[in-house]
């Protein structure tokens, strides 16, 4: 795995122009942020090597570089999933390369189903801790050179960022939930039962993403900050029939308070 890293790094190093300091990584609908950067280099992931393809649909399979609020990132427009048939390694891969590459904090999006009666769809929920229900992509023989066997979890998701980020929404008037976020395999959505069971435990949205790119990028001690959209409702008297197409629209409707947020974000001093 390490020579695959090396590898991609050093052929996304070859074609930008300077070390990134933000990862961002894109969930379903959230691609629209990419509008707002001063694009640089964009590199579809077919051409970059080791890297999987974006399968399903609002996710575009583009890697971006540029200025984002005078911070040089390096966005995913779309991600890789369990369900499309890649491997925990393949989904979490471009997280390894990320750390290779000098990336300092990771931002997380994702479209997620809300379990708490209050939630409305559209509205931001800012993850401050997860369930994991997928599994675990540091299973298998540990990598010493790119973190510890049994990674500590206390702080999934950076305090410091998250006490910025609830400054930045009050700031522009965003309404922001805080909350867990419980990751299941899909691709099916869930049961009544099962949103039920997933609140019961402790979730407060559910999805199919996020958590193995977390757990990754603490196992190399990267920071996180994660942000879901909430695009449909899994609470008693408000689940409905559900397409994906209705999750991408409903994520996307929402995608610009996002956006401002973590513009906003980046213009505060996160690196401490």
């Amino acid at each position: 795995m390490l020579k695959k890293i090396q590898e991609t790094a050093d052929f996304i190093r070859e074609r930008i122009p300077a070390q990134p300091e933000i990862g961002i990584i894109l969930g379903t609908g959230l691609g629209g942020l990419v509008e707002d950067i001063n694009i640089q280099s964009i590199l579809p992931y077919e051409e970059i090597p080791n890297f999987p393809v974006s399968t399903v649909h609002g996710h575009q399979g583009r890697l971006i570089y540029g200025e984002l609020s005078g911070k040089k990132v390096m966005a995913m427009q779309g991600r890789f999933h369990f369900y499309e048939g890649y491997s925990m390694d393949q989904i979490t891969f471009p997280v390894r390369v990320f750390k290779q590459l000098g990336i300092r904090l990771l931002i997380v999006s994702n479209a997620s189903g809300g379990l708490r009666p209050e939630f409305e769809i559209g509205d931001l929920m800012m993850i401050t801790d997860h369930i994991n229900l997928m599994p675990n992509p540091l299973i298998g023989k540990n990598i010493d050179l790119l973190g510890p066997r049994f990674p500590d979890m206390s702080e999934a998701y950076d305090r410091h960022i998250l006490g910025l980020a609830r400054k930045v929404a009050r700031s522009l008037g965003i309404k922001v939930h805080e909350g867990v976020y419980a990751a299941v395999t899909g691709p099916t959505f869930e049961t009544p039962a099962e949103y039920y069971y997933i609140h019961t435990i402790g979730g407060d949205a559910v999805g199919m993403s996020t958590v193995p790119e977390v757990i990754v990028a603490r196992h190399m001690s990267l920071p996180v900050f994660a942000i879901s959209v909430i695009s449909d409702l899994g609470v008693k008297g408000k689940i409905v029939e559900i397409s994906h197409e209705e999750v991408v629209d409903a994520a996307a409707s929402a995608q610009p308070k996002m956006t401002a947020i973590v513009k906003e974000l980046l213009k505060q001093p996160i690196f401490v």
